[in-house]
C-alpha cells in the first residue's frame, strides 16, 4: 500500500534518522519531491537510509558516476532533489554508512555549511535595504500619513529567515571544528 506524508525538514540528520524510524516501522521511503514523501509498506527495518548533499546536480558527469559507482557497491538511489540524493541499502547488508574517514565528513559539513551561509548572506542582502527604507520612510512621514508598512514588513520576513539559515548554520560549524580537532588527535 501507498501511503504520503507531508513533512519539513530543516537538519538532514533528523530527517535521515526519521527515514529509518519509518522503515523500522515497515514503511520503505520510494519517493521525494519537495516536503513530500512517498512510502511503500514492507518487512520492518528492510532498508537503511543515508540523505547527502552532492557537490553538482545530479544530472552532472561527476555525480552520475559517483552515483553509479554507489549503485554498483549495492547502494539505490531513491531519489534527487536539486543536489540533495536519498540512498538506501538493504539492512540485511550491515552497517551503511557513506562517509567512512573524517575528511570526507569535513567535506560534506562544509557542503552543506556552505549551502545554508548562502541563503543566509542573500536573506540579510534583503533585509539590510529593506529595513533600513522602512524606518526611514517611517521617520520622514508625519504621523497619520501616507506610509506604507511593506519594507518593513518584508525586512523583517528576510531578517528572520536570515537568521533562521545563521541557526542553521551554526551546529554545522560546531560538527566541523569538532571533527577538525578529533582529526588533530589521531593525527
Amino acid at each position: 500500500m501507498k501511503h504520503i506524508v507531508r513533512k519539513a525538514f530543516w537538519d538532514f540528520e533528523k530527517e535521515e534518522q526519521w527515514l529509518n524510524d519509518m522503515s523500522a516501522r515497515g514503511m520503505a521511503f520510494t519517493d521525494y519531491s519537495w516536503c513530500r514523501y512517498v512510502f511503500t509498506d514492507t518487512p520492518d527495518q528492510q532498508y537503511i537510509y543515508r540523505i547527502e548533499l552532492l557537490e553538482n546536480l545530479p544530472t552532472h558527469a561527476e555525480s552520475i558516476a559517483y552515483l553509479r559507482f554507489l549503485e554498483e557497491n549495492g547502494v539505490e538511489v531513491v531519489a534527487t532533489y536539486m543536489r540533495w540524493v536519498y540512498l538506501r541499502k538493504p539492512a540485511s547488508d550491515g552497517v551503511f554508512d557513506i562517509y567512512t574517514d573524517i575528511d570526507s565528513k569535513i567535506r560534506h559539513y562544509q557542503r552543506i555549511n556552505y549551502f545554508w551561509t548562502v541563503f543566509m548572506i542573500i536573506e540579510f542582502a534583503a533585509a539590510i535595504p529593506n529595513l533600513t527604507l522602512g524606518i526611514t520612510n517611517l521617520l520622514m512621514h508625519e504621523p497619520f500619513g501616507n506610509f506604507s508598512y511593506g519594507n518593513l514588513i518584508i525586512g523583517a520576513a528576510t531578517l528572520s529567515l536570515a537568521i533562521l539559515f545563521l541557526a542553521l548554520d551554526l551546529p554545522l560549524r560546531r560538527k566541523i571544528k569538532k571533527l577538525r580537532q578529533e582529526k588533530a588527535i589521531h593525527e
